[in-house]
């Protein structure tokens, strides 16, 4: 940022040649107030002709002598209309600053300063108008010193984050770029300790909405400027600035970095999706078995063993632009089945982080040779379908055993339905069938185990196979029929009933 300040009321009141003495206190908050301009006039009430902002210079002729209430409505009037120092020209119709006029101004807080006789109110003009020429002139040329430092930075290896770090050193701020989905990207300088949360959320809500828009909040003392980039429905993320007060040439040097980064943004997502599909043709190579072709296209792929995953199809364009950013050696494609990813086994961990970040179910294989991708890309789909939340390895999904792989809600319905007349017995009867196969399968169809197990005699037991056999219309003594039922019994044990 330049260091030529904005006109202040301390700047003018320092000028030597002014020779101006304050007559009331002034706090250093009031002495360092931007002064907009400087007027003059011997109005009772000057306020309909002045801007805000202002220094009043008067001679007093509307003030009547001695009268104090007089001096009070007048100074009240130039407080309600934020002036922001009176300076009394003494000497002309009075030999000072009247008492009653001071009074009124240190009662009020209002500066009052005195002009001598001998320098004119034009030369007090003079100097605030030579300050407002030299604020104006260094700004521009900071602002245009600015947008040439921003376009050699945008030349440089990854132009628009060396472009946003060259903003916030001009700007002496945080900037912070985030993405589509609301995700910070890139900063300048360190990460954002205090009201990260508040700026992530301002983030969101703007994202959220579609439009292109900007929004100031404050977190504390904190006071951040959020900008969409993009269009309206087709936001490609935002850009965040610590500060508030952006005046017309730094608004001017931030839009060109704005329109900068929604082109590169763009540029980005056009590479994205032609990168996706390459990819997605990749991805039936290596469905071969056969990692050579996709080598020879991509040049290199994840160091084996990997671990292949899928992700649930959902939202994949901001989880692909997570991978680009990751610092991993990574593949990943879209497919009918959902997201595929493939890393080295010793970065796998990067797949839980993706699961946290985006809230999505994850299956992921056993770690593998590309000799065996389809396979590994097969025991993802195995994990993702019969997993929960998170991330779902193929060794913990495959932990229940062949059975337990069949079983789908079909195979449960089909389960109840089959031990539909056993249960309705048990519940009429108040008997124990169901409870009796499931003990004597368990102990391999043996007689004199299974009784002992249910405290029974053998030959109750064979009474109850017996008459379970004849409303399952089975033969239990075939194993088929056993098989079949020790199956039903499984797949009956999730199914709530």
């Amino acid at each position: 940022m330049d260091q030529t300040p904005a006109p202040t009321l301390r700047m003018l009141l320092g000028h030597r040649e002014l020779r101006l003495a304050t007559v009331s206190p002034a706090t250093d908050e009031a002495l360092d107030r931007e002064v907009r301009w400087v007027h003059s006039s011997d109005l009772s009430d000057p306020t309909p002709f002045l801007s805000d902002d202002v220094v009043l210079l008067t001679t007093g002729t509307q003030l009547a002598d001695h009268d104090a209430d007089a001096a009070t409505g007048y100074v009240a009037r130039l407080m309600h209309r934020s002036v922001r120092a009176l300076g009394f020209g003494s000497g002309v119709h009075r030999p000072g600053v009247p008492e009653e006029l001071v009074a009124a101004c240190a009662d009020a807080g209002l500066p009052l300063f005195e002009v001598p006789y001998d320098i004119p109110f034009l030369a007090v003009a003079r100097v605030h108008a030579e300050a407002i020429a030299a604020h104006a002139y260094a700004r521009r040329t900071w602002a245009l010193e600015a947008h040439r430092a921003l376009a050699i930075a945008a030349l440089r290896p990854r132009g628009l984050e060396s472009a946003l770090s060259e903003l916030s050193r001009r700007l002496g701020c945080w900037v912070g770029l985030f993405d589509a989905a609301g995700a910070l990207a890139h900063q300048h300088p360190a990460a954002l300790a205090q009201a990260a949360d508040a700026v992530t959320a301002g983030v969101a809500q703007l994202l959220a909405r579609g439009g292109s828009a900007s929004r100031t909040i404050e977190d504390g003392s904190d006071s951040f400027t959020i900008l969409t980039l993009g269009r309206t429905g087709q936001l490609r993320g935002a850009l965040a600035i610590a500060a508030v007060a952006l005046d017309a040439d730094t608004r001017a040097v931030v839009s060109s970095v704005i329109a900068m980064a929604g082109l590169a943004l763009e540029q980005s997502e056009q590479l994205s999706r032609a990168r996706r599909r390459l990819n997605t043709q990749v991805l039936a190579t290596l469905l071969t078995d056969d990692p050579a072709p996709a080598r020879r296209v991509l040049g290199s792929m994840p160091p084996a063993p990997v671990v292949v995953a899928v992700a649930a199809p959902e939202r994949n364009g901001p989880l692909i632009d997570w991978w680009d950013r990751a610092d991993i050696a990574s593949f990943v494609a879209d497919s009918e089945d959902g997201l595929v990813m493939c890393t080295s086994a010793a970065d796998s961990a990067a797949l839980d982080a993706v699961a946290e970040q985006f809230g999505v179910q994850v299956g992921a294989s056993d770690a593998v040779d590309y000799a065996e991708f389809s396979q590994a890309r097969a025991q993802a789909l195995t994990a993702l379908r019969r997993g929960g939340a998170g991330v779902t390895r193929y060794a913990d999904a495959a932990s229940g055993g062949v059975l337990d792989a069949f079983v789908t809600d079909e195979v449960r319905l089909l389960a109840r339905t089959r031990l539909a007349p056993l249960r309705r017995h048990d519940e009429a009867a108040g008997g124990e069938l169901e409870r009796t196969l499931r003990v004597w399968l368990e102990h391999d169809a043996h007689a004199e185990h299974t009784a002992a197990a249910l405290g029974i005699h053998r030959h109750t037991l064979r009474a109850r196979i017996s008459q379970a056999s004849a409303l399952l219309g089975s033969d239990l003594s075939s194993f088929p029929a056993c098989a079949e039922l020790w199956a039903a019994l499984r797949a009956a044990e999730g199914s709530g009933g």
